[in-house]
Formats: structure tokens, C-alpha cells, sequence
């Protein structure tokens, strides 16, 4: 294994291009700057194209566009950014376009974006969250296999620690296995023959090649996306079995917590963690299993609670739910709080038992 010394932002880049992506586009936000200088720097020598859009808006409309040729294509931001992208987002899970989103937030106050989303129709996006640099790698190249599986719009959540912190990591093409081929995708190659391909939200084809239409199309898109939910589902968790206390956490607030965690069980406590690696879908089935003796649920987030509404959902004993965590940003905005601290978490915890 060769481990290269590099920031987040860049082994998201190598990631990126190691998974075949051509196409980047994004507007310049703290800290998404960083992956949008490493795509314009790199993909032009890998054969591909990196536009420093006019706008968020405009970003994820050439990502769109791109995609629909047939390139793996992707686009980014931080939260703020992303909440402009958001209706072409939607119409690229309605009309089955697959692309990635990276959301380099601020802090961890987008879970409700992500898991929710604010475009209209019945769609979702498979968001991962890694807790770290290699398993950003990882993700990156996982998530563009998941959107042309799927055809569907994908997010990596990811944060000011993974974007600007150096380690060392390999960054190697990863195999996922076959996907079927685009024989979608806008190519030009029908142009003239009366079978030209199209791509349209409403689905309604052409009077010599009528669709599903709207309803049709709608009622396959809402049955495709519970079946990703049932299908997608990651996560990882301690050994919880019989465990009175498991601590929920998401994303770089998990590789804290774990680490706390590990340092209560060897002083003897009765505690364990789980972390929802997939957002959406959020894996209720593994944390009820996880949580079926505990007395303590504790969530830990950093933000006012937005994980916490899933974790009530799925929990054993919702009873049992509490939140420790709260909103903690630096005072420029751009990253987290003291709350992201070990000893801080660890307060919290045994505080709540």
C-alpha cells in the first residue's frame, strides 16, 4: 500500500477522478473551495473539464447537463450553496439523472437538507457521511457508482475537518461491479431516426413514442426510491449487545465519539456507539437491534437536534432517546465549535447517565 500525505480536499479530487469523473462544476464556498481548486488543478490533465461557475445555480445545471450526456459528472458546495441547487436536485432524481453532490459543510446543521431535501416531488438522495479522510476516498468512489445504479442524484456530507486536514491515504480505483450500460444518455446518436432519446421530468415522450407521462413516471420514481431505502442502508456500531447506553453520531462527531466511548468501556462502563454511515436511508433496523436493552439512547450532533428526529423514530424505547449534543460554530462560521472536543463529549455522556 503507498500512502501519500494529502488534504482532504485533494484525496477527494484523486478519489473523484480514480471513479472516472470528467466533469466538475461549482461556484467558490469555504470549505468546498478547496475540492473545486484540486478538480481545476487536476481533471483537465485526466481528460476532463472543471468550470468555476458563475453561480451555485449555474454549477449544478452544467453538472445536470453533463450527466445527461452520459459523463460522470459531479458538483458542490457547502450547505448554503446546495440549498440554491436544490430544484435542479430534485428535477435530476424525477428524471433520472445521476451526478454527485459534495456538501463540504460548515458544521453538521445540513442533516435535515440532506436527509430531507427542499425540491419538490417523491425523491430522496443517498447521502454518506464519512467519518474521516480515508473513508472520504471511499465514499467518493462508492456514491459515483450509486448514482448510475440508481440514476439518481447522490451526497457526500462531509465537513471542515475532512476538507482541510492532511493524513496519509491510498487513493486506488475501487471496483463495485457492472452497472448496465446508458443506453439513456443523450448522445446524439439516434438524431434523425425518429427514436432520438429524451430526458424530461414529465416523462411524456413523443407522438411517435409516447411515455408514461407524468403520474406514470412519478408512481415509478416514488417505488424506485423505497426500494434504494430498503437496499442502501450502512453503518457501523460497537458491540452493543446488552449495552445500557449507545451513543449516536454521524460523521466526524462519530470518530470523537468513538474514541470516547472506547475510553468508557475499558474504565468499565456499560456503553456503546452506533453511527449511521448512509443518512438517507438511515439504517432504523440495525439501531433498534442496537438499542433493544439500553436504557440511554444519547445523540450526539452539532447542531438543535435534527438527527435526533430519526433516532426517535427507530430507537427500541424512544423513551430512551435524549440529546447531548447542541450548535457550536467558530466565530467566522466557517467551522465547528468547542463542542467538537473529546473531554467536552465526554462530559456530556456521563452527564446524561
Amino acid at each position: 500500500m503507498t500512502l501519500e500525505l494529502l488534504e482532504g480536499s485533494a484525496a477527494m479530487a484523486e478519489a473523484a477522478i480514480a471513479a472516472g469523473c470528467r466533469f466538475f462544476a461549482g461556484y467558490p464556498m469555504s470549505p468546498f473551495t478547496g475540492l473545486l481548486e484540486q478538480m481545476s488543478q487536476r481533471l483537465p490533465a485526466a481528460g476532463g473539464v472543471c468550470l468555476n461557475a458563475e453561480s451555485e445555480i449555474e454549477g449544478v445545471n452544467m453538472t445536470l447537463g453533463a450527466a445527461a450526456a452520459g459523463a460522470r459528472a459531479a458538483t458542490g458546495s457547502c450547505g448554503q450553496g446546495i440549498a440554491l441547487m436544490q430544484e435542479a436536485i430534485a428535477e435530476a432524481a424525477l428524471n433520472e439523472t445521476p451526478f454527485v453532490v459534495f456538501n463540504l459543510a460548515r458544521n453538521q446543521q445540513d442533516y435535515f437538507q440532506a436527509t430531507r431535501g427542499g425540491g419538490w416531488g417523491d425523491y430522496r438522495t443517498i447521502t454518506l457521511a464519512p467519518k474521516d479522510i480515508p473513508e472520504a476516498v471511499e465514499h467518493t468512489q462508492l456514491l459515483f457508482h450509486l448514482a448510475d445504479k440508481h440514476r439518481a442524484p447522490v451526497v457526500l456530507y462531509g465537513d471542515p475537518l475532512l476538507a482541510q486536514t492532511r493524513v496519509g491515504v491510498e487513493v486506488a480505483r475501487r471496483d463495485y461491479g457492472t452497472l448496465p450500460e446508458k443506453d439513456w444518455a443523450l448522445d446524439g446518436t439516434g438524431g434523425g431516426t425518429g427514436h432520438s432519446r429524451q430526458i424530461w421530468t414529465w416523462a411524456m415522450g413523443k407522438a411517435t413514442d409516447p411515455g408514461p407521462g407524468p403520474d406514470g413516471h412519478w408512481r415509478a420514481i416514488a417505488e424506485k426510491f423505497d426500494r434504494i431505502g430498503a437496499l442502501e442502508q450502512r453503518y457501523e456500531e460497537s458491540d452493543n449487545t446488552g449495552a445500557e447506553t449507545v451513543v449516536v453520531a454521524f460523521g466526524s462527531a462519530a470518530k470523537f465519539v468513538e474514541h470516547v466511548v472506547g475510553e468508557l468501556r475499558a474504565e468499565g462502563h456499560d456503553i456503546g456507539w452506533f453511527r449511521p454511515i448512509t443518512l438517507w436511508p438511515f439504517p432504523g433496523g440495525a439501531l433498534e437491534a442496537a438499542t433493544r436493552n439500553a436504557r440511554n439512547v444519547l445523540v450526539f450532533e452539532l447542531n438543535g437536534g435534527q438527527m435526533v428526529d430519526d433516532v426517535r423514530m427507530y430507537a427500541h424505547d424512544r423513551r430512551a432517546v435524549r440529546f447531548i449534543g447542541g450548535v457550536s460554530i467558530a466565530e467566522s462560521g466557517l467551522s465547528y465549535g468547542p463542542l467538537l472536543d473529546a473531554p467536552v463529549i465526554r462530559q456530556r455522556i456521563l452527564g446524561a447517565l
